[in-house]
């Protein structure tokens, strides 16, 4: 008796959290979350109601009768009939004409990361196992290069582009302008193109960089490429598959780039691996990494010691 008046009641609270609502744009009605296919080009008619079943991260879920499939996806504004919020943009009191004063470069142990995101695009096991290009997994790779302070991000950016960035639907953000050139360097230094990360980082934190995407992106590859030529990116690849600690790491950091430039760099862990180093840089007006490096604001560790992944999966 018990059970059937729970069954009872979970049926209820379905079915009234389903309700009709009238659309008050012609949208798309996609099959998926990631708005990759529409069956059929359905389109949502402003003169129709339609069953409203889910709302999800910036997206709601509707139920179109006669259509197949007959769920359909569609975002929030299609239902709002207030000021479309593509005309508001995110503004910011800290940005400054010549660019950032400060920076965090966050470059990621890509061994470690694809150990703990294997069902990522770039961690693909014929990628992740052998590297694309030879060296690439004994490298670093980039993350980001964040304008700081910390919520120093999306600048000038519609309110559209902040919540398909948020909602992490970075396929449908656009793609940054830059050359042909510039694009292969910087998938050789960012693997996380395949899923769509240097849009991302773009309209997350590039925004704020006070310079295009062209310079913005040029300045992380040339940073990247910088720090993998040093003695503390060798030190990485030559003690793969220990234990080191943060003391170890930093000493390398100094001899690479001067007394006093590991008190700039902090460890990033997950499951006792080192999965990232954020270099906290001081003027980036800078050409230099290893004068950015030593201007940089000096910073605490949470993670203190942690194992150099190996390529492949398992440690």
């Amino acid at each position: 008796m018990r059970r059937s008046f729970l069954l009872l009641l979970i049926t209820t609270l379905f079915l009234f959290a389903r309700y009709e609502a009238v659309p008050a744009k012609n949208c798309p009605a996609y099959n998926n979350m990631k708005h990759t296919q529409n069956s059929h080009a359905v389109h949502l008619d402003t003169h129709r109601q339609y069953t409203v079943l889910q709302h999800h991260k910036g997206q709601i879920l509707l139920l179109i009768k006669g259509e197949q499939p007959a769920q359909r996806w569609v975002d929030e504004k299609c239902f709002s009939s207030g000021k479309e919020p593509g005309i508001t943009e995110h503004t910011k009191k800290y940005e400054k004409a010549d660019g950032p004063q400060n920076l965090l470069l966050a470059l990621s142990w890509q061994n470690a990361f694809c150990e703990t995101h294997r069902k990522r695009k770039e961690c693909h096991r014929n990628v992740f196992s052998f590297g694309t290009q030879g060296a690439r997994k004994r490298d670093f790779v980039l993350h980001g290069l964040w304008p700081q302070p910390a919520n120093n991000t999306y600048c000038h950016v519609p309110e559209t582009l902040v919540s398909l960035d948020k909602h992490r639907q970075w396929n449908r953000l656009p793609e940054p302008t830059i050359d042909a050139a510039l694009e292969k360097a910087l998938q050789e230094v960012m693997p996380g193109v395949s899923s769509k990360l240097h849009r991302h980082e773009w309209i997350k934190h590039g925004s704020c960089y006070g310079r295009d995407a062209a310079h913005y992106f040029s300045d992380a590859v040339a940073l990247t490429e910088r720090f993998n030529r040093s003695r503390a990116a060798h030190f990485f690849a030559d003690n793969a598959g220990r234990q080191v600690t943060l003391a170890q790491v930093r000493f390398a950091v100094n001899r690479s780039f001067g007394t006093g430039a590991g008190k700039r760099v902090e460890l990033r862990c997950r499951n006792g691996l080192i999965t990232e180093l954020w270099l906290h840089l001081g003027n980036a007006n800078e050409a230099d990494l290893s004068a950015m490096l030593r201007k940089g604001k000096e910073v605490h560790s949470k993670c203190r010691y942690g194992i150099i992944d190996r390529a492949g999966y398992g440690r």
